[in-house]
């Protein structure tokens, strides 16, 4: 039997994030043609309850590591974890999310295994011992197709691109508890800040409406936040919002926020510099608003209205309204 797949999910307060379904659903595809076995990993605290679920979407195995010293990403403890999973089931592929967690944790699993990585990978090929990602770069002007060729191989999968299966409850598999490494973490710490309350997190989103400059100010992003109520989304902001002081920096969606793939984005005010197209360009329908029709992002998306978005944005809200009832 060929070498096992090992997927690092990624959960939050004992929800898995969508991507982890992803990334186990794109092992399961890949273990079906070549033969192998799905090992899913789950770190964190008070989440025994949660090592079911993995099988649902496909694990044919499960490690646990349940811990409350791994209840926040401490990337000394959860690097061991993965070298140890990884170790113990022979894996050659270890796959996650391209979450905060994945971006950071995967360059030192390929570190340490000396294994080679493929970063935020929009497709996978893999037939016996070939590896071959697609993948952006240079902002998203190009797509590249890179091939791994180290005896383990390394990727994160960019969120919303690859297809969930259907959850199977009928399915069972074998769970296996992994104990705290011993080693001294080299941060501690301090605080935990909730930010954002219940909103979801905008790589999870299929709906983003977002704001840029043109908004003029922060008392006007409730204008976005009725839209995207209304459209079961959440909101995101431009860099130039961002630094402005009126939105987190959790909302920034750009070349120095966060990489999104919804199916629908909506831009108001913003003009699609190509460092905010680096963010969003995977998104399946881009919607633009700008009073300048030579914005950058005009001519890129699916549609275009030139006009003010203080009199757009009102209009679509009460027409939603309208179709929802």
């Amino acid at each position: 039997m060929a070498a096992a797949l090992l997927v690092v999910t990624d959960q939050v307060n004992g929800i898995f994030r969508k991507a982890s379904f992803e990334a186990i659903s794109e092992a399961r595809r890949i273990a079906d043609k070549n033969g192998s076995q799905v090992v899913a990993l789950v770190i964190g605290s008070g989440i025994d309850n949660l090592a079911s679920i993995p099988v649902k979407y496909g694990a044919d195995a499960v490690l646990i590591a349940d811990h409350a010293d791994l209840a926040a990403y401490v990337p000394s403890t959860y690097l061991e974890l993965v070298l140890k999973a990884a170790e113990s089931q022979g894996a050659e592929i270890v796959l996650m999310p391209e979450s905060a967690m994945g971006m950071d944790l995967a360059p030192r699993i390929a570190a340490r295994l000396d294994a080679g990585l493929a970063s935020d990978c929009l497709s996978l090929t893999v037939q016996g011992d070939q590896f071959e990602a697609e993948r952006p770069m240079y902002a998203g002007k190009v797509i590249t197709r890179v091939s791994v060729s180290s005896k383990v191989k390394v990727a994160t999968l960019r969120p919303n691109i690859f297809k969930v299966q259907d959850p199977d409850d009928s399915k069972s598999a074998p769970v296996e508890k992994l104990a705290l490494p011993d080693v001294q973490p080299k941060m501690t710490q301090k605080e935990l800040r909730a930010a954002g309350g219940s909103k979801m997190d905008l790589t999870e989103a299929e709906i983003i409406v977002t704001g840029g400059r043109g908004m003029k100010g922060p008392e006007h992003f409730n204008l976005l936040e009725q839209l995207a109520e209304l459209l079961g989304g959440t909101v995101g902001a431009t860099r130039a919002a961002v630094d402005a002081g009126w939105r987190p920096q959790t909302d920034q969606v750009g070349q120095t926020g966060k990489t999104v793939s919804p199916k629908l984005y909506m831009m108001f005010g913003a003009s699609g510099s190509i460092q905010h197209w680096a963010g969003m360009s995977g998104a399946k329908c881009i919607v633009a608003v700008n009073k300048d029709p030579n914005a950058p992002i005009m001519s890129k998306a699916d549609y275009s209205i030139v006009g003010d978005l203080f009199e757009v944005v009102p209009v679509l809200t009460e027409e939603i309204k309208k179709i929802r009832g």
